[in-house]
Parts: C-alpha cells; structure tokens; sequence
C-alpha cells in the first residue's frame, strides 16, 4: 500500500470516528440539556444558587474579599437577582442549557421567594468535551424585574439591555451606579471572573418547578412580587446576601474593574455595552 493511500485510509477512518463522536456528543447534549432543566426541583435550585452567589460576594470574615467581588454599592441598590448555571458541550455542533432562579427586592427591603428559570439551545463551534459557566445578573431598575414577572421569555439583549457589572471598591464603582444598565452581568469559568456576553440568551420561566414547590401554578409575578412567603430552603441564599451587605469596606483601598471576556482587567471607564436592546454595541 502507498504512503498515498495509507494516509487516504487514515483519513477516512478519522472522519468516521469523528463522525460517531458528533452525533453521540450532540444525542447526550440533547438528551442532557432536557435532564439538566428537567430534573432540578426548586429546593436544589436555592442550594445551587446559594453556592454561585457566594463565590460572588464578598466574604465578611476576608473584607479583602471584596476587591474581586461584586460591590456592595451594586448589592444594596439592586432591585432582583437571577442566579443559573449554564453547561455547554458538545463537538462541532454545541448545546448549552441552564437553570437557577430569579427573586426580586420587595418595597420593605427583604428579598421575595425565588422563581425557576431555565435556558437552553443548539449552536454551532469547535467546542469539545464540556464547559460550566456560572451567572449572576444583577437587575437595577424595576422594568428589569418585570421583565421576569410577566411569565414569559426575557431576551437578554432583546427586551432589555445589560453591562458587564463593575467589581471591587470604590468611587468609580459609585460612579458607574450613577446611571446604570438596566441589568449588570457577572460570569465565572473555571473560578475566575470572564465578562461573558449573553447576548441573544433567552431566560423562560420554569412554570413546573415552580407548581410542583408552591403546590399550585402561582406565577412569577406573585412570587416575586411578595404573595409569596420565601420558603425555609432559601434561608442559606437569604443569608448570603445579608452578609455581603453588611461587609466593612472603610479600610479597604479603592480598586475596580470589569472582566473582559479574557478574563482580564479592564478599567470601568474602559467598558463597552456588553448587549444592547437596540443591538448597539
């Protein structure tokens, strides 16, 4: 057999192998994604979503802590919070999918019962193996909220526009709180903060899981709007956020930036609309 025809088979057998592994890794993303959303109780959600927001804030035993988490300016004004997780996986051809919850301040400063949110698609990219993103979004107006309360899909990008949150301490954190994005957008890959855009991400309310904890189909305009008592099971998110409010910041020094999606620092002056409603970027 010639070097030419050696290196024809060897080239046709990658091409079926990779061919099995595309449509096996697209059959397990497919099926996974539906488990992934599936099977996530809203009692698993609050545990989940208490683990990403603290890795987050600010630690008030470690005050330094703060210089790379999300401010405590931008958690004592925000209006709501959706914490989900995303995984992505796949070979040539990507699937993603991703659940967490959303809960809203109420008027008398306390934090509502959480509502289930989910996300989900097929994309196309060189991709292999899988990858876990971590979210948080930080909603700063009240349309931001209701965008999530009127029980349908939120369009990241589409319906309302967002930034890369700032991070540290401050006055250009201040500063960039003086006319904020309706939304401020945080990511962590790998433990390390990547200002990842969502842009196009859509966010659906998981009226299932919803019924299935409140034991009848309550929507998320109640739940987030206080008719709702917060369930026992999101005392640990409750917790959290507490802490980071409560954090001492006077003997920290001023430092603040935004994550490219890198990972590295860029200065709050330096960012650019991350996803805009009117797709201007």
């Amino acid at each position: 057999m010639s070097v030419l025809d050696k290196f024809r088979k060897g080239a046709q057998k990658a091409g079926v192998q990779a061919s099995a592994f595309m449509q096996s890794s697209t059959t397990k993303v497919a099926s996974g994604s539906r488990d992934f959303v599936q099977t996530f109780s809203l009692p698993g959600e609050a545990e989940k979503a208490a683990k990403i927001l603290d890795s987050f804030l600010a630690d008030p035993d470690r005050p330094e802590s703060a210089l790379n988490a999300i401010p405590k300016a931008v958690l004592q004004r925000a209006r709501g919070l959706a914490v989900f997780q995303v995984l992505k996986a796949g070979f040539v051809f990507s699937g993603k999918a991703g659940s967490g919850l959303v809960i809203a301040r109420l008027p008398d400063g306390s934090w509502s019962a959480p509502s289930c949110i989910a996300t989900g698609g097929l994309g196309w990219g060189l991709q292999i193996g899988a990858d876990i993103t971590d979210f948080v979004i930080v909603l700063n107006s009240e349309d931001a909220v209701r965008a999530f309360s009127l029980g349908g899909n939120v369009t990241i990008g589409g319906n309302i526009s967002a930034t890369a949150g700032p991070i540290g301490t401050g006055g250009s954190v201040q500063a960039s709180l003086a006319h904020p994005a309706p939304m401020f957008s945080y990511s962590k890959s790998k433990g390390l903060f990547a200002g990842l855009s969502l842009e196009g991400t859509v966010l659906i309310e998981r009226k299932d899981a919803n019924r299935d904890f409140y034991g009848s189909p309550v929507p998320a305009k109640d739940i987030l709007g206080g008719r709702v008592p917060p369930p026992e099971v999101a005392s640990r998110l409750y917790e959290i956020i507490e802490a980071a409010e409560g954090l001492d910041e006077s003997n920290l020094p001023e430092s603040a930036y935004v994550p490219s999606s890198t990972g590295d620092h860029m200065g709050i002056n330096d960012n650019q609309m991350v996803f805009d409603a009117d797709n201007h970027h």
